[in-house]
């Protein structure tokens, strides 16, 4: 949300965190079960009552749904029976790189033989978990590939090359591809939570909202999940119904939505502002959304109701939905104010794009402080954190929700955001953070992403920037 605008941390809580909940306790298969540790706290000098970070790893319900290694115990009769053993041993050992050369050095014949073939396919399958394990889907979805391509009948295979195209926004993972797992898997809720992602990315929302009722159907009894998807399916048809009446018009990479005549004019400026947008912050953050932005104009008095946000929210972007909400009253009179709410907000999409499910995973001081820079909405008041007057706030705790923070300790985190995100920019460069986001993408800590990519400590880097503000209040 930007820039007052703290609550949108509310929507990722409960749109984005409770769909990767959903997705890895219950509709993920997990290796083996993890064992159940309960929430930390982390006492913060801000609020006596925090609210902790959202780390989804916390909150897995820790009993597998389904197992996602295949046994390779049955081994087929065959002259080749020694090499495949070979290679099941390596796998079990977590040889990965040994196990991978074996496999593609297997002769072509082994392929096509409809007795090995299927077995070859499971070795393919478990190493691409161990894969996994190591270094994400990224790594393992091209032998999750090899491993379907052998056998495109074999449920747990199929499924596990699914879950790797969801994660990794996969282009490969289409609403046709979809539907025949689907076919192969009938019972699942994933392929339906999946084309429901699909189809609501596109904006055909009465399908989307189908295959949610469909993966409820499917789900279960475990009421969490239960709650989450009904509440989710709600939001759709409401988002549906409160959007039949707005005209849309569509340019290559967003789609605007406004109220007729009310805001023609409106849209026209709304479309520029943020093809500009496109052109330069996706230039200089190295990255361009995979999919056209849904950009919603909402008629005066109707965007706190429709948004829920506050009555001091400029604007928000959703990322259950996908959508940038913004109010159109005041945007024709006020063109640099609607400049920087949208360059703001498209940051957010563009962060969220990049982030995946783990947009989570990102530090929210991080999140605001990339959304301010790189849309170059510098506030006049960030003297004040150089100059001395505002107190500041250790950066950890500013990780997690801000939710809980007063007005004058929200704008002291917007301000640091902005400070500390300007020092990595200045620091070390659109490239380096770049990695550093792959890495908290990879469900690294900020701590060991750090270390990892910037070859310091998060303390480190925090003594730093300090020790930079300290040298701008001398100059001051």
């Amino acid at each position: 949300m930007y820039r007052r605008n703290i609550s949108h941390l509310l929507y990722i809580a409960a749109g984005v965190l409770g769909l990767f909940i959903v997705y890895e306790s219950w509709l993920k298969p997990a290796y083996v079960p993890p064992p159940a540790s309960p929430p930390t706290e982390n006492e913060s000098p801000v609020n006596n009552d925090p609210a902790p970070h959202p780390r989804a790893d916390k909150l897995l319900d820790p009993t597998p749904k389904q197992s996602r290694v295949i046994d390779p115990s049955n081994m087929p009769g065959t002259k080749s029976q020694e090499t495949l053993a070979v290679i099941r041993n390596e796998i079990e050992k977590g040889n990965v790189k040994e196990a991978e050369g074996m496999l593609r050095s297997l002769p072509p014949a082994m392929h096509s033989d409809a007795l090995i073939s299927p077995y070859v396919a499971i070795l393919w399958n478990n190493l691409g978990i161990e894969q996994e394990k190591h270094d994400g889907t990224k790594v393992s979805i091209h032998a999750f590939k090899k491993a379907a391509a052998l056998d495109a009948n074999n449920p747990v295979i199929q499924m596990n090359l699914a879950h790797a195209y969801w994660e990794q926004r996969d282009p490969a993972m289409t609403t046709e591809y979809l539907q025949r797992l689907i076919t192969l898997v009938p019972n699942e809720p994933f392929p339906h939570l999946a084309i429901a992602d699909l189809l609501q990315e596109r904006d055909r929302l009465t399908e989307a909202a189908h295959h949610l009722d469909q993966a409820i159907k499917n789900a279960g009894n475990d009421p969490g999940t239960q709650s989450y998807l009904h509440s989710v399916s709600a939001k759709i048809r409401r988002t549906e119904q409160a959007e039949g009446r707005l005209n849309s018009r569509t340019s290559t990479h967003f789609t605007v939505k406004y109220d007729g005549d009310a805001d023609e004019d409106t849209w026209t400026v709304v479309l520029e502002i943020l093809e500009e947008a496109y052109r330069e912050i996706g230039q200089q953050f190295g990255h361009f959304p995979s999919k056209p932005i849904v950009v919603v104009l909402n008629a005066k008095g109707t965007f706190q109701t429709i948004t829920g946000s506050p009555v001091w929210a400029d604007g928000l972007f959703d990322p259950v939905l996908g959508r940038i909400q913004v109010p159109t009253q005041g945007a024709l009179t006020d063109y640099a104010w609607l400049k920087r709410v949208l360059r703001h907000e498209f940051v957010h999409a563009l962060i969220h794009d990049l982030q995946g499910l783990n947009t989570t995973a990102l530090p929210t001081w991080l999140n605001e402080g990339l959304a301010m820079q790189l849309s170059n909405d510098h506030w006049t008041n960030l003297g004040q954190l150089s100059q001395g007057t505002v107190p500041v706030i250790p950066l950890p705790a500013l990780e997690g929700s801000w939710e809980g923070l007063s007005s004058e300790a929200a704008s002291a985190a917007y301000l640091e955001a902005n400070s500390a995100a300007r020092y990595l920019i200045d620091r070390y460069g659109m490239y380096e953070i770049r990695q550093l986001l792959a890495r908290l993408k990879q469900k690294q800590p900020l701590a060991a992403a750090m270390q990892s990519q910037l070859s310091l400590s998060y303390d480190q880097f925090q003594s730093r920037w300090l020790e930079q503000l300290q040298e701008e209040r001398k100059k001051g």
